[in-house]
């Protein structure tokens, strides 16, 4: 995912550009939204290979750095338009990367050359370099808060995931995300998860139907809105959620492949485990902690759902230093 580095770079502050003070907000001459030309098919193709749209990811970029304004009122009066400077992204602690390609959009928006010294799903250690960037320093001061909002938060995603995938280690559970997600990041968020070694559900509403209990309340029963579904979808995957053992027992009758235990004891599941006999996978749902995820793991599920993977996770600490 190289660009490049540039061979020259001029260290320090640049002489003043001149502008007047008193008031004046200039544009710095920045440009991102009227840019001619997209990102290089190189990144383009990046992205594509990790599942992401790279259309939505330049969107997202460009709508984060445009919410900066026309102009860096800081930057622009101190740097001159030619003065250079290069940099490192450094991990501040350990844990797992993601969002490195989605980084290199914003510096391909503002022509700062980059160069990605890790990969996605990475672990990484406090001190190591994950991206190294070089160009106008008003552009890479412009890029370096979006980009690292952009890391920050799915790396912070990817280490949560990863988080409850060690915990879980030797068993054949594996943690899941949900639609608890940021509006318009959720393929992002979800690619964050799967870079930790998480397991991705349905993207929406319209790849795959779960049956919750404001449903089954409305429809009358379990079986009366799965057989609903299947008259008109009759090759969806369909997800059951179950309160109780008895709300699973009808969920295998009508057929049910798939079923969430919402709010189960760590009894109740292994029970359910017992009772479906591997005639459908089990989802376990509700309340689940790190601190529980072993113990619920071993009762035979084949997955934790955990929407706090993406609604509640800590930022990752990334910053960049000046060379």
């Amino acid at each position: 995912m190289a660009a490049g580095l540039p061979g020259t770079v001029r260290r320090g502050l640049a002489r003043a550009s001149g502008h007047a003070a008193g008031g004046e907000r200039p544009d710095d001459g920045i440009r991102t939204s009227g840019r001619g030309r997209p990102v290089t098919p190189e990144l383009s193709q990046k992205l594509k290979d990790a599942g992401l749209d790279p259309q939505a990811v330049e969107n997202l970029a460009r709508t984060a750095l445009e919410e900066d304004g026309p102009v860096d009122v800081t930057s622009e009066p101190i740097f001159a338009p030619d003065a250079v400077s290069a940099g490192d992204f450094r991990a501040r602690e350990a844990g797992v990367v993601a969002g490195i390609p989605v980084a290199a959009v914003v510096f391909e928006l503002l022509d700062v050359a980059y160069e990605a010294k890790a990969a996605d799903g990475d672990r990484v250690v406090p001190g190591q370099v994950l991206i190294s960037v070089e160009g106008p320093t008003r552009a890479v001061l412009r890029a370096e808060r979006t980009a690292l909002n952009l890391l920050t938060h799915l790396s912070g995603i990817a280490t949560a995931a990863r988080r409850w995938t060690d915990a879980m280690e030797g068993t054949k559970a594996r943690v899941r995300d949900t639609r608890k997600t940021l509006p318009g990041l959720r393929a992002l968020q979800k690619y964050a998860v799967a870079c930790g070694g998480g397991v991705n559900h349905r993207m929406g509403l319209h790849d795959s139907a779960l049956i919750k209990d404001n449903h089954v309340a409305a429809a009358g029963s379990v079986t009366k809105a799965y057989e609903a579904i299947r008259a008109v979808y009759p090759s969806l995957h369909v997800q059951v959620e179950c309160d109780t053992l008895d709300q699973v027992e009808e969920a295998l009758a009508v057929g049910a492949k798939s079923i969430l235990l919402d709010n189960m004891t760590d009894a109740e599941m292994a029970e359910a485990v017992r009772l479906v006999a591997g005639r459908a996978e089990l989802e376990a749902s509700g309340g689940l902690t790190l601190e529980r995820a072993r113990d619920v793991a071993v009762t035979g599920v084949d997955y934790l759902a955990v929407g706090a993977l993406t609604h509640s996770a800590r930022v990752f600490d990334i910053g960049l230093d000046f060379s």
